[in-house]
């Protein structure tokens, strides 16, 4: 039977590069790889012929001579062991290492991580709900969070007291068994170890032969000032006990923030609307604006200041997180008409209304508690 043009096989030009030879083997390979195509034999060839055809055109001197000569120049050099070097398959171990984990067939072409030895433990995630203050302000607090710790009556070997683990007698030590797939080697996690290379004949009473225990830990977390919902915090090493003597993992808080009753939240910036009494938009005047710091800023407002005008107070927002300034305040000027007017107050108004021209408006109405906007203020800030 004759062979396919190998370039055509990749589907790539004769002048092609040696990274578009790559991603061509690259797409192909998954697309076509066993274990996606469980008992399909036309993909399994598919498979190899593509395998064939890279093994040929990523080896520069190969490729020189196919390009001559044509497949008799390089007979042997991919479909047979004569002359067949499966190292250069060794970049793409990623891709057929994590099809291996999800299969259990573990690194292809004898590349694939061993699972014995030291192994970094795994991270941690801990959610943690503050208040708006302590996000403006920064603060520090004990969280508890259990995780695997090392056990100390056997210092994470998992052996009782004056014995020690074996090397697996079915992997010798390795942790994965070898066969031939086609001209590939395969490695799989062997079993009897599950992976790790070695057996406990005698486990530690303490932690039942794992090297860990669970226990629940005390740790201090310090939160910086103008830290937002969703940003997270690294504390490196407080995750879980590595395995076998490898280092620990990382514990990642995740912040939760409050949401204020007064101030919202837009990036750095804060927003606020304060009601105004509407002869002070027409007169002009000053006004005074709470502040996250628990005292008040004051702003002018200028004569003839409509309703909705939003005002800014520079730099007094939220800090930034990294310590570089902070944002400033956003203020909306509500005007509020007073709910009961003296008889004077009333004659007042009633000659104003008659010196000004007639404006039409639709009229809205907002339900309300009897308490004023006044008093809600009063009651956030005290």
């Amino acid at each position: 039977m004759s062979k396919r043009d190998y370039y055509a096989v990749l589907g790539v030009g004769r002048d092609a590069g040696e990274q578009e030879i790559k991603s061509a083997y690259r797409k192909l390979a998954l697309k076509y790889h066993p274990d996606r195509n469980p008992g399909d034999k036309a993909a399994e060839e598919a498979f190899k012929e593509c395998a064939e055809a890279y093994a040929v055109l990523a080896d520069a001197d190969k490729r020189a001579r196919y390009d001559r000569f044509g497949h008799a120049a390089v007979a042997g050099a991919a479909g047979g062991s004569a002359g067949f070097d499966p190292t250069i398959f060794a970049e793409f171990d990623d891709i057929f290492g994590s099809i291996g984990d999800i299969f259990g067939l573990g690194g292809m072409f004898g590349g694939g991580r061993r699972r014995g030895g030291p192994q970094r433990g795994a991270d941690l995630r801990y959610d943690l709900d503050i208040t708006f203050e302590q996000s403006a302000t920064g603060a520090e607090t004990t969280i508890q969070i259990p995780r695997h710790e090392t056990c100390e009556t056997c210092s994470g070997a998992g052996a009782a007291a004056g014995t020690s683990p074996t090397p697996c007698p079915q992997c010798r030590g390795t942790g994965q068994l070898r066969y031939q797939q086609g001209f590939f080697t395969v490695a799989r996690t062997c079993g009897h170890c599950r992976g790790a290379g070695r057996v406990i004949t005698k486990p530690c009473q303490t932690c039942h032969g794992q090297g860990v225990i669970e226990q629940m830990r005390k740790i201090t977390v310090k939160i910086p000032a103008g830290i937002a919902t969703g940003q997270r915090l690294r504390l490196t090493g407080e995750g879980e006990a590595g395995a076998q003597g490898g280092p620990p993992g990382d514990l990642y808080v995740v912040m939760n923030v409050q949401e204020h009753p007064f101030f919202h939240r837009d990036g750095n910036d804060l927003a606020c609307e304060i009601p105004v009494n509407f002869t002070t938009l027409a007169l002009g005047g000053e006004i005074s604006v709470p502040s996250i710091k628990h005292d008040n800023d004051m702003l002018k407002v200028p004569e003839g200041t409509q309703t909705g005008t939003v005002f800014r107070l520079r730099g007094k927002g939220m800090p930034d997180v990294s310590g570089r300034g902070r944002g400033d305040v956003l203020v909306t000027v509500q005007a509020i008409t007073p709910k009961k007017l003296s008889r004077d107050q009333k004659k007042l108004l009633e000659q104003l209304a008659a010196s000004l021209p007639a404006q039409e408006f639709e009229p809205t109405r907002r339900e309300d508690d009897d308490r004023g906007i006044f008093d809600k203020v009063k009651d956030i800030f005290g």
